[in-house]
């Protein structure tokens, strides 16, 4: 998703308690980053933050990290995050399970270690990347499944949910391409009865569209050893 420059951006983020200045500083203890050690979850490509913010509000026993490559967006996902704490009569101050992390998840794996203990991953309404030549930067691609299992539990989920019908099916190749297993699916999120589910901007734009919200859960594979 493109972006304006926000050349408040970065200042804001600055002085914000719950912006990570050095994610490296972090790599193998994320829990010791937050006021309490909890349960840990993970967004990636987090946008504007009202995913994150909404699943803070609603899980205060559950940490989350909100990571985005744009520093941009998570200027604006702070201003979200600090929004919707306010609505719900809290201050900023009390963004207490949330941190916001500006990263390339390229590179991921240099920053969250098996030793964090992931117990789920988000991915909400990624690029879908359409040209052939640039299907290796979706979040879904085969190899980057791949990596994410280096840092998941390894009955940890990972819930995707999308618009595009493209993205979606070859993603299905993707997690079967990689070993997962598809635990829950639907082409149809909001008629599908489902009710654990958090809805987002661009969720929400998109039902307006007309479109049609799809989502999966998957989990890893047991391997040969496990079987036995």
């Amino acid at each position: 998703m493109r972006i304006r420059k926000k050349k408040w951006a970065e200042p804001e983020l600055s002085v914000c308690d719950f912006f990570v200045k050095d994610p490296a500083a972090f790599a193998g203890k994320w829990k010791t980053a937050f006021k309490k050690e909890q349960p840990l979850v993970l967004e990636i490509g987090c946008g504007k933050g009202g995913f994150a913010g909404q699943f803070a509000l609603q899980h205060p026993d559950i940490n989350i990290i909100a990571l985005d490559i744009k520093i941009d967006m998570l200027g604006v996902g702070r201003r979200t995050i600090v929004k919707l704490f306010e609505e719900a009569g809290k201050s900023a101050d009390e963004v207490d399970n949330l941190l916001l992390v500006n990263y390339n998840v390229e590179q991921l794996d240099r920053i969250i270690l098996p030793e964090d203990r992931i117990e789920r991953l988000y991915i909400n309404f990624c690029n879908p990347w359409p040209r052939p030549k640039h299907n290796k930067r979706r979040l879904t691609y085969y190899k980057k499944l791949e990596m994410y299992k280096s840092f998941l539990q390894p009955d940890a989920e990972i819930r995707f949910k999308t618009d595009d019908d493209e993205l979606f099916e070859e993603s299905l190749l993707y997690f079967e391409q990689s070993g997962y297993a598809i635990t829950y699916l639907t082409r149809d999120l909001h008629a599908s009865g489902f009710d654990d589910n958090i809805v987002t901007e661009h969720e929400r734009m998109f039902t307006e569209e007309g479109k049609k919200i799809k989502f999966l859960i998957a989990v890893q594979k047991p391997s040969a050893a496990e079987k036995e």
